[in-house]
Order: structure tokens, then C-alpha cells, then sequence
């Protein structure tokens, strides 16, 4: 069963930039297609991208053509670059595989947009 750590979140101010990493405790294979969630507080955890072994990707409205994701099989991560940020982006942070395929979760990585 793998797990997976995500890494880089912090405080930004609105219109900064972060790059979240994921890295998984075992090879990530390059077949899996990987996502990115997020869960704000009070609300649900949601999708909000992910990329196909063959490296298509999509985005939730909420963060297209502002959210970049990428993966990088030899270094075995995934990475969220996060551009344009406003204060409703923040939130915790996930990676992980489909929902139907997730066996658990991570502590993710807080992202606080703020002044």
C-alpha cells in the first residue's frame, strides 16, 4: 500500500506563486493517473486536477489556467504550480490516486493565501 507526502505549502499573498510536491513512499507508477485535491475548511474535499500516464491533464474551473500539473517518473513526484493565488484557494492540499482507488489519506500541505 503506498502512501503519499506532500510538501511546499506555506503563507502567499494574493497573486503569489507555490510549487506543491507529492512523493510516494514507494514508486509511484507511471500508469497510475495522480491527482490533486484540496479541502477548505467546512467544505469537502474536492479534485481539483490531475495528469494520465500519457500526461493528458484537466483542471476544476475553479483553478484552470492557473494550476499546472506535472509529474516526474524518474524523480517520483508529482507537482502542483500554483499561480495567481486568491484567498478562496486556500486549504489543505492532497495528493493521491482516483477516489474510487484511495486507501487513505496524508496530512496534506497547508496552503494560507493571505495579507
Amino acid at each position: 500500500q503506498i502512501h503519499f507526502v506532500e510538501s511546499g505549502g506555506g503563507l502567499v499573498e494574493p497573486g503569489g506563486s507555490l510549487t506543491l510536491s507529492c512523493t510516494g513512499s514507494d514508486k509511484i507508477s507511471k500508469a497510475w493517473p495522480m491527482y490533486w485535491y484540496r479541502q477548505a475548511p467546512g467544505k469537502q474535499r474536492e479534485s481539483i486536477a490531475h495528469i494520465t500516464s500519457g500526461g493528458y491533464t484537466d483542471y476544476a474551473d475553479s483553478v484552470k489556467g492557473r494550476f499546472t500539473i506535472s509529474r516526474d517518473t524518474e524523480k517520483n513526484t508529482v507537482y502542483l504550480l500554483m499561480n495567481s493565488l486568491k484567498p478562496e484557494d486556500t486549504a489543505a492540499y492532497y495528493c493521491n490516486l482516483h477516489l474510487d482507488l484511495v486507501t487513505d489519506w496524508s496530512q496534506g500541505t497547508q496552503v494560507t493565501v493571505s495579507t
